[in-house]
Parts: C-alpha cells; structure tokens; sequence
C-alpha cells in the first residue's frame, strides 16, 4: 500500500512497459493491483482453517506467477515473444483462473464487506478476456512461418528471411540501433537462463539471434521512412497499435453485461452492500432492502445494526420484498438481463492443466523444425556495449557491481541469487533482511520459488563453507519471514529442518536457529518435522549451557512442542525433569516450565518422575504462593491432575503446606484458577477424612492395648492438623512404596 505500491501500479499499467502483448498485460497487471490492495485485509481476517491457509497460499502463489509473467513481458526478446504469443495468452488464463480459484474460497472466510469487494474482483476475473493484438499477432505469425520454411531453396529463404523480419521489425518497433542492440541482449539473456534440457528454444533463440545479426542493416534501410518512433521509449506506433487493440483485449463482459452498459440501474434496485442488482430482495427492520445472502452474512457475522443507517435492531428477520422483485424482473425483461443467484454463482473453474500451454511445450513442438544453417555451435560474439547508458542495466554483478533482483519495493525475488558471487550473495540477503523488517509488504511477494528453496540453497552453502557471518545473516532473513509471512509458512520443508538441527551443532548461528525454531514449533504441523530432523536432543542440551539466551529460546520451544501428546515418547522425564526444576525459579521462565510440566503430567511415568524428582513439588508448591496469576493456574492444574490419580500424591502435595496457599486462590486467582482450586481441595477433603478415621481407628485399637497392659505406653506420633484433622507427616519413599 502506500507510495510503494503505487510505484508497482505506475510500472504495470504503462503500456510502454510491456515489450509485447501490450493489451494482455495491462489487464493482468490491473487484476494484480486490485487484489494486492484487498490483500492485507484479507490477512488481517485470518482465516485459521486448514482451507482458508491453503487458499491464501494459493492467491499469494497465483500473484508472484501474474508478476513473474508480467515481468518477463517486461524484459524478454520481443521477436520470441512474438512467436510465443499463444502460450502467453495461456498463461495470463491459467493466472486469472488460479486467482479466481483462491479467491473464491477465501469469499467466505472474511467480513461482509470485505467479502463484497473480493466478489467484485472475482465476476471480472470470470469475464476476462485475454487477447493477442493485431500488431503482435501478425509479427508472430510470419516467424513461425519462417520456422517452417523449406530449407532447400536458399536463393527464396534469404528473401523470405528479410522480408519476414523487417515485417516483425515493423510491427515490434525494432526499428533503430538502440532497439536492434537491446533485441540482441535480450535474447543473449535469456539463452544464458536455459538450460540444458532447452535445445529447442535454443536453437530459435540462435536462429533469431543471426537474422537479426544478419539483416539488422536491412531492416534499418527499410524502415528509415517509416520508423515507429524517433528513440526508443516513445512506441508512437506501437501505443497506436495498443490503443486500438486493448478496446478489444478490455472485453471483460459479455452481451449480458452490453446490455447493463445501455441502461442506467436504478439505484433502488442496488444492494446497498455489494451494489448490484438485487436478485432476491429482502427487507429489514429498519426498512431498508438488501440482496438476501449479503445480509444474511452481515447478521451472521455478530451484527446488530443496518448497514445503511446504523440504526440497532431489536430483530433480525428476513422479508421478502416481492414487490420489489416483481419490479426488477420487468425491468429485467425489459432490457433482456438475466440474473443469476449470487449464492449459486461458485461456477466450477476450468481445469488448470498447462501441459499443452507452457514454453517447453512449445519449444517441444518445433524439434522438427529446418533452421537454414547450422547454428548449433554458433557464437554469439561480442556485443556493441556503448550505446547509451543500457550497459549498466545489463551486467551481470562482478566483485563491485550487483545485479537487480528486484524492480520495485515490494518484490524479494532470490530465485537468481546464485548468479552472484558469494559476497555479493551475502549483501543482497543482509538487504533484504532490512528491508523485509522494516516494510510488512514486502512479505506479499514471497513464495516458495523466489524466496524458501533459494534462501535454504544459500544458507547450504554457507555452512558448507563454514561461514560464520553468512549463516547468522540467512537465518535472521528466514527468522523475520516466518514471523511475518503466515501465508508462507507451509512452503517449508524437511529439508529446511535438518539444515536447522545442523545449525544447532555449531556456535556460529544457534541464537537465530533457536528463535526461528520459536516461530516455527508454534505449527503444529511442524512439530513432526522438528523432531524427525534431530533437533530435540539439542534443543534439551541447551538447558545445561551456561548461556541465559539460549536456554530461554531452549524452554519456548519445548513448552510448544510439549503441546503433542506425540513428544513425550522422545523425552526421558527422568533425564529431563531434574534439568528443569532450577528453572521454575525464574519468574520470566516459570510459566513456560509449569506449561511443560502440566503437559507432560497426562502420562502416568511422567507423573511418577514429577513426584520423585527433587526439588520439583516443593518449586510447584511455593508458585502457589508467590507466582502471577498464570503461574498459579498452571500449578494448581499440575496438582489436580497429580491428586486425580493417587491417593499417595494428594498425601505428598498435602505434605508441601498448600492448604492455605489454594484457599487464597479459590478467592483471588482468576477463573480457571478458582475451579481447579476448588476441585483440589475437595480431593485433599477427602483423602485427609479417610486417613482420619483410620488413625481413629487405630488410636482405639491401641488405647485397648494399653488398658489391658498397663505397662504398655501409649506411642506419641508427630502429627500436623489439616481441615482440622490429625494427619501424620509422611515421607516420598513410604508414600510410593
């Protein structure tokens, strides 16, 4: 949002900006910033269901693929994408649709009127037409026929090959030395991306390379009188061109919404939330009409008002307002519009298999292809790099110059990190790191492409290079994403993992490890995956270091991890509790250290090691007393759940002095605190009624004894009253034995 993301909105929407297929990009780039607006709003909803993160993953993956389409728009050979224009079209369907599918799913997981807006977006995404311009179109066309040239008549295939690219030159704007020399680069470029697997594209990009070496003079000659702009940036003709051809490319709607366009709607027949025409009317308390399912989900999000005039209802009843109904189906009829019921508008999206639409499939289509010569082993030369200030731009970063991975203030793409060199590779993630902490937005534009798989590549490496800087600098780059980008989190894998418990073995990161583990322990879908890649058995020998940090990050984690009942099958409570006990002294750790403690408590050994362990019950005890009101509910729910099972327990816990400690708390302590205090005392009741009664019962036998001998004393037995009983002191071992 902001002046950042106006800068985004300035460079897509000039159609100068778009090399090729002008009208298409335009209308994708408008989809990209109505939705990267309503964006952060529908974060802020928080959709916590399993769905409502997977749709969110989707829209964020749908737009980085819009941006990255409309980037290599911005930056690739014009001639190949010419040729290529079918599979452009295809990809700007395939991202609409993807958009359309995500945001669909998200339309009711959000507030009312939020979920208006995206509804709005969706019907346009629906109606989206994507077309090739004319210009565009026929440049395509006459290269692909080049392609397909017979090869056996040499003297007709070099008139054919300039004809054909003075004819493209033409309807491309490549019609001066400047536009010639970026042609060159460009396709330079994107030979030096292809990989091995690409020999098709190869070969077209080659082949185009040598036309345009070839006859560049030639079609310099021929376009001397009739060149489409005086230097490059202006495209006069190629904006004529756009200007024309985007009136058919802007087709969103149909005959349907033709129709709408030649009559004004009343406004009366308007939903006043979403605004459009009314397919089932309803009226309200306060006798205003809204369309059924939009008020509908007002009410059921908890309010009590009219969204029109505020106004309180007392009711929330629906009645249908058939007059109005009977109105705007004359007025329907009238001007033939037909109206479908927004409830019952999820139409089912088109299938979104691109196995016949990409590059590669296309490229696959020409292996059959007849190049005039061969071009296989041709060299590309030297390019002229002194034209202008273009040279730059175009350099690959050496030792001092970066190259830009990114065109504007929002974007972080890491995806060509590894053409740098290594300390360049170490600025650009400390870049990125400040930006990404100081800019919310920034975390919009991340995915798993060209943020996480390149980000855990550099953070290998770095530890492979035993690079103490690099490491500490990538792991605070992936600390700040995972506390920043929700939608982002699921693209982490196990190898992210176990690159993590590495981390653990080494000094040089294992402050920003342990706080990414903070983060990322809070998932409980990555629970399983901190355990399988072996970092518990260093995250609990943290506690025995001697620094504070360390075993404060050590105890967050395992207080989330001790949340899964799954954990306690890889901790030994007797190895681990004797650890933990000294940390229930620290008031700042003490609520964690209790959480763990409860949690573990839900097994029966675990319990037998709380109860031995030293020093353990008497810290529990003493919380009761001293400790906030937190700590007093934690404890006192580790007592309960302790008391619940054994009688000899409740003797033990009886034995720490907690009487007065739980009454205070049954008064003062907060609410769930008070229950289990309650419920606690009324165990202890009990089980000090029944030792009562049998040490009276024992009393009797022995004052029996005594008449009968007098010589026999009676034996005096240290007692302590509890509920106003005699209770006898009693030890662990004879409790437990």
């Amino acid at each position: 949002m902001g002046t950042d993301e106006s800068e985004i909105v300035e460079i897509w929407s000039s159609p100068t900006s778009f090399k090729v297929h002008h009208g298409m990009c335009t209308q994708l780039s408008k989809f990209v910033e109505r939705i990267a607006k309503v964006f952060p709003e529908i974060e802020a909803a928080r959709p916590r269901c399993s769905s409502g993160v997977q749709a969110l993953c989707l829209l964020n993956n749908a737009i980085g693929k819009a941006k990255s389409l409309l980037q290599y728009c911005s930056e690739s050979s014009k001639l190949y994408l010419a040729i290529t224009g079918g599979v452009i079209v295809s990809r700007c369907m395939r991202s609409t649709n993807m958009m359309e599918q995500s945001l669909s799913q998200i339309e009711s997981m959000v507030p009312v009127m939020l979920a208006v807006e995206i509804s709005q977006i969706i019907d346009d995404l629906r109606e989206a037409t994507f077309i090739l311009d004319s210009s565009d179109e026929e440049a395509g066309k006459v290269l692909r026929e080049l392609l397909q040239e017979d090869v056996s008549a040499t003297d007709s295939l070099e008139f054919s090959e300039i004809k054909a690219l003075q004819l493209a030159a033409s309807r491309l704007c490549i019609t001066s030395p400047k536009a010639i020399l970026i042609e060159k680069r460009s396709i330079k470029k994107l030979l030096d991306k292809v990989g091995d697997s690409g020999q098709s594209k190869i070969k077209v990009l080659k082949y185009l390379f040598y036309l345009l070496k070839k006859y560049g003079n030639s079609v310099l000659g021929e376009q001397k009188d009739n060149a489409c702009a005086q230097e490059e940036g202006s495209y006069t003709v190629c904006s004529q061109s756009f200007e024309v051809d985007s009136r058919v490319g802007d087709r969103k709607f149909g005959a349907q919404t033709n129709n709408l366009s030649r009559s004004v709607i009343p406004e009366v027949f308007k939903c006043p939330l979403s605004l459009r025409l009314m397919y089932d009317p309803v009226v309200i308390e306060s006798g205003q009409t809204f369309e059924r399912m939009w008020i509908q989900k007002w009410f059921e999000e908890g309010n009590h008002t009219c969204p029109k005039t505020k106004m309180k209802l007392v009711r929330q009843s629906l009645t249908p307002n058939t007059a109005m109904k009977d109105l705007i189906s004359k007025w329907c009829m009238k001007y033939g519009i037909t109206i479908s019921d927004p409830s019952l508008e999820k139409a089912a999206l088109p299938s979104l298999d691109s196995s016949s639409t990409s590059i590669s499939s296309l490229c696959s289509s020409m292996n059959d292809l007849h190049f005039p010569l061969d071009i296989s082993n041709m060299s590309l030369g030297s390019l002229d790099t002194s034209y202008g200030s273009d040279t730059s731009s175009n350099k690959i970063a050496d030792g001092s110059n970066r190259m830009p991975l990114w065109t504007n203030v929002h974007d972080i793409d890491l995806s060509r990190l590894t053409e740098l060199n290594w300390d360049c590779q170490c600025k650009v993630i400390e870049d990125y790191e400040t930006r990404l902490e100081r800019d919310n937005q920034v975390s919009h534009s991340l995915s798993s492409t060209n943020f996480v798989e390149p980000l855990i590549i550099f953070l290998r490496d770095a530890r492979d290079l035993h690079d103490s800087r690099a490491q500490r600098i990538g792991c605070r780059l992936l600390l700040a994403f995972v506390s920043k980008n929700r939608s982002g989190i699921p693209y982490l894998n196990e190898d992210l993992f176990s690159l993590l418990a590495s981390f653990l073995h080494s000094a040089a990161a294992t402050e920003e490890t342990l706080a990414i583990l903070v983060a990322l322990s809070s998932y409980a879908y990555f629970i399983s995956k901190i355990v399988a890649s072996g970092a518990l058995a260093s995250i609990l020998n943290m506690l025995d270091s001697h620094n504070g940090k360390f075993q404060e990050l050590a105890i967050k984690i395992l207080h989330n991890l001790s949340s899964d009942v799954g954990i306690q099958s890889h901790i030994a409570p007797s190895e681990f509790l004797p650890k933990l006990v000294p940390f229930l002294k620290d008031a700042t750790l003490a609520v964690s250290c209790l959480v763990i403690l409860k949690n573990m408590c839900n097994a029966e050994h675990a319990r037998v090691c709380v109860v031995e362990t030293s020093g353990c019950l008497p810290s529990v005890a003493e919380l009761l007393e001293i400790g906030s009101e937190e700590d007093q509910e934690h404890a006192v729910a580790i007592l309960l759940c302790l008391c619940s099972q054994r009688d000899q327990y409740c003797k033990l816990v009886m034995n720490e002095g907690v009487i007065p400690s739980l009454v205070n708390i049954s008064v003062n302590g907060n609410d769930k605190a008070k229950v289990s205090a309650l419920e606690l005392l009324r165990l202890l009741r009990d089980v000090a009624y029944s030792v009562e009664q049998q040490c009276f019962g024992s009393e009797i036998d022995t004052s029996k004894d005594a008449s009968s001998d007098p010589r026999k004393e009676k034996p005096s037995s240290k007692t302590s009253r509890i509920f106003g009983w005699k209770f006898p002191k009693l030890s662990k071992k004879s409790v437990l034995s």
